[in-house]
């Protein structure tokens, strides 16, 4: 197990992606603390990590409040007597579907700037100072596509992940000199309910069916279909891991080459 005595913090891993990379680092040895708002969720998956002998604790908090933030990542950090290795920022927002940059009200901005790029802020001013006094450390982003090519219709959304991938690069200079590598994963489509949800809001504002819809996202891609949550899973894994330990501010794509 490569990740064998290491404490892992993760923001959304109750829900989308966030289980499948929550059960890869377990599967390999990592001890777990989740962050979210939906306990239900994360008790569920407490009890998958604990079945297969691994810890994981969970802490209520709402990423937009600073307060909530801090005070859970502190007790997170606590129960790991102090030491946290690897942070995972999965929690994002997916924002207004197909609705044009000027018919964007307040709310659709507020809600997908300040889960997508604020609240990874909040969490890594939280759990830095840790990884700072230690030396050492692994973060990962989970970014999109979208922050690394325009998107109409998903003006908000893609502007929110393309600032990721700037604080990214910014954390990854300022946690360098303390050997903590800062890196991002951006998922293309994945296949899930999620995307299914996407694709049939996208279909119904459009005027088409959602079969029309999904051949034309599956177009967009290299290989001809989407990646799926155990993809973004594995390259997590990676980088958090012995092996990319010389890697630091960059971006990788798992998309099935929708970038190529």
């Amino acid at each position: 197990m490569i990740l064998n005595g290491r404490n892992a913090l993760l923001t959304g891993a109750g829900k989308g992606m966030g289980p499948a990379i929550a059960r890869k680092l377990a599967a390999e040895g990592a001890d777990l603390a989740c962050l979210g708002r939906d306990l239900e969720a994360l008790r569920a998956l407490a009890g998958e990590i604990e079945a297969i002998g691994r810890k994981c604790f969970i802490f209520a908090a709402d990423l937009t409040r600073a307060g909530d933030v801090e005070q859970a990542v502190a007790l997170a950090i606590a129960q790991f007597s102090g030491r946290l290795d690897i942070l995972v920022n999965i929690a994002g927002a997916r924002g207004p579907v197909d609705k044009k940059a000027w018919e964007l009200t307040e709310t659709d901005l507020d809600e997908v700037i300040d889960v997508n790029l604020k609240a990874v802020l909040r969490v890594v001013r939280a759990a830095l100072p840790s990884m700072i006094a230690r030396r050492a450390g692994r973060i990962v982003n989970i970014g999109g596509t979208h922050g690394r090519r325009g998107r109409a219709l998903r003006s908000v959304y893609s502007a929110s992940k393309w600032g990721l991938r700037g604080l990214t690069r910014s954390l990854a200079r300022e946690a360098g000199p303390f050997n903590i590598t800062v890196n991002s994963v951006s998922p293309g489509p994945i296949m899930g309910e999620r995307l299914k949800r996407t694709i049939a809001e996208s279909a119904a504002a459009r005027g088409i069916s959602p079969e029309a819809v999904l051949a034309e996202r599956t177009a967009e891609t290299a290989l001809r279909r989407f990646a799926e949550d155990s993809d973004v899973a594995e390259a997590v894994l990676f980088l958090v891991s012995d092996a990319a330990r010389n890697i630091t501010g960059q971006d990788l794509a798992v998309d099935a080459g929708a970038l190529a």
